[in-house]
């Protein structure tokens, strides 16, 4: 029988959730598989046979004391609040199902704490990479506990802070995207949507893991570009002041992200994962303004990109009207080309094979422990 492999999937946003699931549908059909989440109903209509292992939502619990919320946090490690039931529930139940379902890898989708974990356990554990300032002495502990990192991305998005050491344990996937409708052209996308086929048509997108575009900024957009049609897909954030637009319409959450973004011709986005390579697949011209996120992970993807001549970059959101007809016409001289090479449709093939290979290779010649000696009825 095959060695399982086990995921631990963090349950902020769809990103971690989504990126599982393209990998675990590419795993040979005789691997078990089994997802540790906070977030189960992530997984809901998922077409694999998985083993789905539900742990506590951690999210803002409350430590019981204030002496104990006193207690500073190691260096080494970067969440660990004292005196948390949850905290130790979820421990337990991770420690547990490795051991139950004698785990040949565990594939970490994020936390320094759990692959650290995973080797105080003695179970081989591969930590998915994100971009961002990850020098610290948390994250490079929990990269070299790990037997190696998956790169859900393009070697050429590599940061060039990134420890060689490091670099050469770490398997580039090329850049993974999770959406599977097809792409069509502009012209098939407008006419499928009802877009006009020759009218200007800027699309900002963003995912469900923060609060959302900023909605005012794109009123400025608007007036700035008013012969342009913006649209918003996803979340946006309003700060009770915005006035409206006739060429600015929020859309929310819609069926097939894929095809307005086939249509437009500008894409404004955040710089998530998923996000910048649904924008790659359809070759758009991309404007990236990152998100917060810890360690800067956004603002460093979108470094990336900018220095590959992948996309462009505004300091900040404009808030006049030249900064953003300054803006436009900078995307418009991207050809999508650079943007469209950091996309690979095997990404989620070729991550399954080493993950598969990696855990082969890890057990192989391995032999069963011996059973335990019978005693004989006295």
């Amino acid at each position: 029988m095959k060695k399982p492999i086990a995921f631990f999937v963090h349950h902020q946003g769809r990103g971690h959730a989504n990126r599982t699931m393209a990998v675990a549908a590419e795993f040979a059909r005789d691997r078990p598989v089994s997802v540790l989440t906070a977030g189960p109903h992530l997984f809901e209509g998922f077409c694999r046979d998985i083993e789905i292992v539900t742990l506590p939502d951690m999210i803002g619990a409350a430590v019981p004391t204030p002496r104990l919320y006193a207690e500073p946090t190691p260096q080494v490690m970067h969440c660990v609040p004292l005196g948390l039931t949850a905290m130790r529930r979820t421990m337990r139940t991770i420690l547990d199902h490795l051991d139950a379902r004698d785990v040949g890898l565990f594939v970490v989708d994020v936390s320094a704490e759990i692959a650290l974990l995973a080797r105080i356990a003695s179970v081989p554990a591969v930590q998915i990479r994100m971009h961002g300032d990850r020098s610290d002495i948390g994250h490079v502990g929990a990269y070299e506990a790990c037997v190696g990192m998956l790169a859900p991305f393009d070697e050429r998005m590599e940061q060039d802070d990134y420890p060689a050491s490091l670099r050469a344990k770490t398997f580039y996937s090329g850049g993974l995207c999770t959406s599977v409708d097809g792409v069509l052209s502009r012209a098939e996308a407008r006419e499928k949507l009802g877009l006009d086929p020759e009218r200007e048509i800027v699309v900002a997108v963003t995912g469900g893991g923060g609060s959302g575009t900023p909605y005012a900024p794109l009123t400025v957009a608007a007036r700035a570009v008013p012969d342009a049609l913006w649209l918003t897909l996803g979340p946006t954030h309003r700060e009770g002041h915005e006035t409206d637009f006739a060429n600015l319409r929020e859309l929310g959450w819609v069926p097939s992200v894929t095809d307005y973004l086939a249509a437009a011709d500008i894409v404004v986005a955040s710089a998530g994962d998923n996000t910048v390579h649904e924008v790659a697949r359809v070759g758009g011209r991309l404007v990236v303004m990152p998100e917060w996120r810890y360690f800067g992970e956004q603002t460093r993807k979108a470094e990336a990109l900018v220095r590959l001549g992948a996309a462009i970059q505004a300091p900040v959101w404009p808030g006049d009207l030249q900064g953003w007809r300054d803006l436009v016409a900078r995307a418009r001289t991207l050809d999508g080309t650079a943007l469209r090479g950091l996309y690979a449709p095997d990404a989620a093939r070729r991550a399954a094979g080493w993950l598969e290979g990696l855990t082969d290779e890890l057990w192989h010649g391995a032999t069963e422990p011996p059973a335990p000696p019978v005693v004989a009825a006295g």
